[in-house]
């Protein structure tokens, strides 16, 4: 029976049962969940540090330097909550070192007190370092501290680079501005030199002046003492105004409380009694409008009743022949109508007699109407214009007395004026004869000018002038005089991506490993049957290689898809995968062949040998020198680097060496699994009784 038929039928003995085939699918997902928890359990640290708990204190007071306000401690707080490192939690001093002693925190940086002082300082005459205290704990977590370390250095190089970019930048602005003022002293020479020149000359025009000055100044003194006695009489003249306005203000305070209160209370009282005023003059008006009219009709209407009244007694009384019973009464009624006529005459003389006063005492009553119309109009806000008129002459009363104390001070000025300005008189004689000293004095000083000017500008021309430019450039050289220029080949994304060539061949061996607990390295039937050292040995490998096949497919494709790993040469990763997974089933297998239960236990140890030398984590040249003797005759260190040529990028050289030697591996090893099964089919004592068993 051929081989690859050998192992067909080892793999169909999986499909017997439902244990069989749970076995085949742990055994498909061992590698699987090996590896990918593993790389997806720190696919990424790096990028998740802003979850790790890191106690921020800020205890910066800030300081100032060159009139400006320095808070550098607020500057670094602010920096590092924008930035993704940490999760920066602000807390007391206190709090900060119970926080990473008891684990609450992982560490902790304090920006101390003196911080922005210290930093403001390197401008002074005393500079001084600020220091950034970190504080960790490796009984928390050992990587932490190491990488805060790192982070914290890059936290200090540049506040150190900010603070000596901002120092070294005053010195910058400093000769500029040293510069410019230097200049702007060397024209000031130059116009001082000149305006010295014109000083002297106006000198000798300050003494002339001054001799004018002498006699104005007479002549003001004089004039000060007439202004005095003037402002004396103004002073009694306002005093007196002041009394009076006083008084005035006290006879209307007075009265204000006197009538003030009846205003406010019969205001609607006076308001009706004026428009009944009102009404009452328009009647009136209207009466003697109708006297003036009917007074003469009535007079001649009253005359002529009084003649038809005569006639009438004449006719019955004294022309009759007999006299009438009622003539007694017609009598009486003759009388009255003669009095009411003699009345009507005189009423009609009175009121054409008096028609001019009649028109007077109409324009009374028209005027008496209006002021009583106004009355009742204003009659409402009689007490609110009382108080503004008493407010008026309070105010009144307050100006005058200011002014009586404004001339009383005015006065007194003038006095001191006047003394001053005897004082003045003198002082211009004295200032003469200054002047006269001045004048010589000033010829001295054109000399020395010129000399000034002329070293003003030598030095100007020895003093450098920067621009925004050029101070921008000479800052940052000095305060960053050594950079580091850096550029990445083949930049791995993440930390998960670095570290997949060194997890996945650990996990594709474990997957041989195991494979090999549950499905024998040799075939029973083959050794049985006599089959070649050959066909059993390739009987045995196949169906692991077939599972390691599955099993890479698997591995990758969720490493890929799942967990987003990118490959920049994926094809051939995962076939080269292939030929590790063939090369470590035929390594697995020849020691579990050769040497039995003993070689489940070297399986092992070659799996320890081969991660600790293959530089999977840190160089293999900070390893210690058994490691480096190995590192180069372990399969596992050649799929490392293969892996990371195929999976980052870069020249191939490391995959053909691979190929060759993972090919080598396997060859040897199937060799040396044949060797092993031609020994098999010999029967010992120690076959039948083997000395240990797993």
């Amino acid at each position: 029976m051929r081989s690859p038929k050998l192992a067909a039928l080892e793999l169909r003995r999986f499909g017997r049962g439902t244990l069989p085939r749970a076995a085949l699918v742990a055994l498909l997902v061992l590698p699987l969940l090996y590896g990918a928890l593993y790389l997806w359990s720190f696919w990424d640290p790096y990028g998740r540090l802003d979850r790790i708990p890191v106690a921020l204190v800020n205890e910066d007071e800030g300081a100032s330097a060159n009139g400006r306000r320095i808070a550098a401690g607020d500057d670094i707080t602010e920096g590092l909550r924008d930035s993704s490192t940490f999760d920066w939690r602000e807390v007391s001093e206190e709090e900060a070192r119970r926080g990473v002693e008891d684990g609450r925190y992982y560490l902790s940086l304090t920006v101390p007190a003196d911080f922005s002082r210290r930093i403001a300082s390197s401008s002074g005459d005393t500079p001084e370092s600020g220091a950034l205290q970190v504080r960790t704990n490796d009984a928390n977590n050992y990587i932490v501290g190491q990488i805060s370390r790192t982070v914290f250095g890059e936290v200090r190089r540049a506040a150190s680079t900010k603070t000596s970019r901002s120092f070294l930048d005053q010195i910058f602005v400093s000769f500029s501005d040293i510069h410019g003022e230097t200049v702007k002293a060397a024209q000031g020479a130059d116009k001082l030199n000149g305006g010295i020149g014109k000083a002297e000359k106006g000198s000798q025009d300050l003494v002339d002046g001054l001799k004018d000055a002498r006699s104005g100044s007479g002549k003001l003194s004089q004039g000060l003492k007439d202004l005095h006695k003037g402002a004396g009489s103004l002073e009694d003249g306002s005093g007196k105004v002041a009394d009076g306005t006083r008084r005035l203000a006290e006879k209307v305070n007075a009265l204000n409380a006197e009538a003030g209160p009846f205003l406010k209370d019969n205001e609607k009282a006076i308001g009706a009694t004026a428009r009944f005023v009102a009404d009452s003059a328009g009647r009136l008006r209207d009466d003697l409008d109708t006297l003036e009219e009917r007074a003469p009709a009535a007079a001649k209407d009253a005359r002529e009743a009084s003649a038809t009244m005569d006639a009438l007694y004449r006719e019955r009384c004294e022309d009759a022949d007999e006299p009438d019973p009622a003539c007694a009464d017609l009598k009486k009624a003759q009388e009255a109508v003669a009095t009411a006529s003699d009345v009507a005459t005189d009423v009609g003389a009175l009121v054409t007699g008096h028609r001019a006063d009649l028109k007077k005492l109409d324009g009374q009553l028209a005027t008496l109407e209006k002021q009583a119309r106004t009355l009742a109009k204003r009659a409402p806000h009689l007490s609110e214009d009382l108080e503004d008129a008493v407010g008026r002459i309070n105010k009144l009363n307050t100006g005058a007395g200011k002014v009586a104390a404004g001339a009383k001070k005015l006065n007194k000025g003038l006095a001191t004026a006047e003394t001053g300005a005897r004082k003045l008189d003198k002082g211009v004689g004295e200032l003469k004869t200054g002047a006269d000293d001045l004048s010589g004095g000033l010829f001295k000083l054109v000399e020395g000018s010129e000399e000034l000017a002329g070293g003003l500008h030598e030095g100007a021309e020895k003093i450098p002038d920067y621009d925004e430019r050029d101070r921008d450039v000479r800052t940052d050289v000095m305060a960053d005089p050594v950079r580091l220029v850096s550029s990445d080949l083949h930049k791995a994304p993440n930390y998960g991506t670095g570290f997949a060539p060194y997890f996945i061949p650990l996990s594709l061996w474990v997957g041989a490993m195991v494979a090999y607990m549950l499905i024998a390295p040799m075939n029973r039937r083959a050794l049985a049957a006599g089959a070649s050292a050959w066909r059993i040995a390739l009987a045995g490998w196949l169906p692991v290689v077939a599972i390691g096949v599955l099993q890479t497919a698997a591995l990758m494709s969720v490493l890929h898809w799942a967990l987003g790993l990118q490959m920049a040469r994926a094809a051939g990763t995962v076939g080269f995968l292939f030929l590790v997974t063939a090369c470590f089933a035929a390594i697995v297998q020849w020691l579990n062949a050769r040497f039995g239960a003993a070689g489940r236990i070297l399986v092992l140890a070659l799996l320890m040998l081969q991660l600790t030398s293959a530089g999977g984590t840190y160089p293999v040249q900070t390893s210690p020198a058994f490691f480096n003797a190995l590192h180069p005759f372990l399969p596992m260190t050649h799929v490392v680097e293969a892996l990371r040529r195929l999976v980052t990028g870069g020249g191939l050289e490391p995959v053909w060496l691979a190929c060759a030697v993972l090919a080598a591996f396997t060859a040897g090893a199937l060799a040396l699994t044949a060797l092993s099964a031609r020994r098999k089919q010999v029967w010992t004592l120690d076959r039948l009784h083997p000395e240990l068993s797993l």
